[in-house]
């Protein structure tokens, strides 16, 4: 039998959680949304914090007790679980959870977020604004609410445990029913190539989720969004028992008002950080909505239909978004310069592509091959703007040795992806405007070629595993994929070293550079004895 074993129970007490990576964006897309039939979610992990590297978690046997961590991340090393249990400087056992069958391999990250069945998720931590009426009640009641699983631990184990988004969805609501949830709130998106979900964790034992309509695409920027439940429809809503009556219990509802569970449990509508987020990407997504960024988020839509039919690069575009082209462009700001810095760190409005994103992954999950073969997921670090995807596949039996290198708090390291992505970023901000277009000569290519590369080659593996080769496939799955990678990190070492080299000094192949008429025209407007004319 499956068991939890409680060794101690401990208050939620948000302290736990680390307010740095407060700030991710998600993407969820129904199969009849995309431009070929497969689902897909996507995480932008965004923080200065978090830990940049990614391993692979082996199956572990039926029977096989797991140790259940809060906070196990912050200086953690799973390179070797589970014979070796390193859960960094903060991690503390709360407990033990007993396989009762053989689990899943998986990819293992700050979140982890994908295995080797093709299910796949990622997370939005989410605030709440204390300021609100609920938001003072909701103090007091989650700070004497008892509970032993954060987001990292939940995520870990179902995907362990489980192969579709529906099982997802259960395993985790079972848990915290049964468990309890220690940390903030979380949106968690989840897919399997066939059904795409939307979960989200508020507290305690409280949590709701719902199923992304086939046709649709759903987005969080660090905000619960499920503002609606047709407690009549179990095939697309679940819930926990408790949802209505902890609300009535506690004054967060009056049982009158329309049950929107996003503002009862985590109300946060004033968060322009979060909400501009949000506007641009349905906006972008259909444009004919017409959202206003300043209006009330109660009246935008929980989910979009998209214009036109989304891709792997659509999703990519998404989290490449600095506003262009709208009255919060983040390029034609005081702190982007006079070449247009999208990344620097004291933004005005806080976009969906940053400087510090850890990871981001889109997952792309096509229901049709066989497991081993459709458990595809698009990594690349730092931000999206610059930098690449490559393609990864939960079955894989190694990883390049860069997924697993390099910490943030030490020297830069040349054998660690991380590293080399954020420093082709942090050179290309020496004159971004013109090295973005570097940067796209180099990637833009290259990057068309490997998507339709890995489309043939999953095909290609999936009729060797129907045919009997099932070893054979994921043998080539991973050369594939590592090639893939190793080829990416020396083209981006080399990237580098070529933008250096160009814009050194500041200059473009040592030729000063003549600021734009825009940032003059700022800087005359600051300075007591303006410019001269050039």
């Amino acid at each position: 039998m499956r068991r939890l074993s409680k060794v101690l129970t401990v208050l939620v007490l948000l302290m736990f959680i680390g307010f740095q990576a407060f700030a991710c964006t998600i993407f969820a897309v129904g199969k009849d949304a995309t431009v070929d039939g497969s689902t897909m979610i996507s995480h932008t992990c965004d923080s200065r914090g978090d830990d940049v590297r990614l391993w692979l978690i082996p199956s572990m046997e039926a029977g096989t007790e797991r140790d259940i961590v809060l906070n196990g991340r912050a200086g953690a090393d799973y390179s070797q679980f589970p014979e070796v249990k390193d859960y960094g400087t903060g991690g503390m056992v709360l407990g033990t959870y007993t396989h009762e069958k053989d689990t899943h391999q998986y990819i293992h990250g700050m979140y982890s977020f994908m295995n080797d069945a093709g299910l796949a998720m990622g997370e939005s931590t989410c605030g709440y604004d204390s300021s609100t009426p609920n938001g003072q009640i909701l103090k007091g009641v989650w700070g004497r609410t008892e509970g032993i699983l954060d987001c990292y631990m939940l995520q870990d184990l179902t995907l362990e445990v489980c192969s579709t988004a529906l099982e997802a969805v259960e395993f985790m609501g079972s848990m915290i029913d049964q468990y309890g949830w220690n940390g903030a709130a979380e949106c968690i998106n989840i897919t399997d190539g066939t059904d795409t979900w939307v979960f989200e964790a508020y507290g305690g034992h409280v949590w709701a989720a719902v199923r992304v309509p086939d046709n649709a695409v759903f987005v969080a920027a660090n905000r619960c969004r499920i503002s609606y439940i047709d407690f009549e429809d179990s095939e697309n809503y679940r819930y926990s028992e408790n949802i209505q009556s902890f609300a009535l219990e506690n004054g967060l509802w009056d049982g009158v008002e329309p049950f929107e569970p996003c503002n009862i449990y985590a109300p946060n509508k004033s968060a322009t950080g979060c909400t501009l987020r949000e506007w641009r990407a349905m906006s972008n997504l259909d444009k004919d909505l017409e959202l206003d960024p300043y209006g009330d988020p109660d009246d935008w839509p929980m989910f979009v239909i998209p214009d036109e039919k989304v891709s792997v690069q659509t999703i990519k575009d998404l989290c490449s978004d600095y506003y262009q082209g709208t009255e919060f462009d983040i390029s034609r700001t005081v702190n982007a310069g006079p070449f247009g810095d999208v990344l620097h760190p004291n933004y005005v409005y806080r976009p969906t592509n940053m400087y510090n994103t850890t990871y981001f992954q889109i997952a792309n999950v096509k229901s049709w091959l066989p497991e081993e073969a459709r458990c595809l997921v698009w990594v690349g670090w730092g931000a999206p703007s610059v930098n690449y995807i490559t393609p990864v596949f939960a079955s894989q039996t190694s990883f390049p040795s860069q997924f697993g290198q390099g910490l943030r708090a030490e020297p830069y390291n040349q054998d660690s992806a991380w590293w080399v992505s954020v420093g082709v970023q942090q050179t290309a901000r020496i004159n971004y405007e013109s090295a973005i277009e570097d940067v796209r000569a180099v990637r833009d290519p290259k990057l068309e070629s490997v998507y339709e590369q890995t489309a043939v080659i999953q095909e290609v593996a999936g009729e060797m595993i129907e045919n009997g080769q099932r070893d054979e496939a994921v043998a080539m799955l991973t050369a594939f994929a590592n090639s893939t990678a190793n080829d990416w990190h020396k083209t981006y070492i080399d990237l580098d070293a070529y933008l250096r080299g160009k814009y050194m000094f500041g200059c473009t192949n040592m030729k000063v550079q003549t600021d734009p008429q825009w940032w003059t025209d700022i800087v005359n407007e600051n300075l007591d004895n303006p410019r001269p004319e050039a």
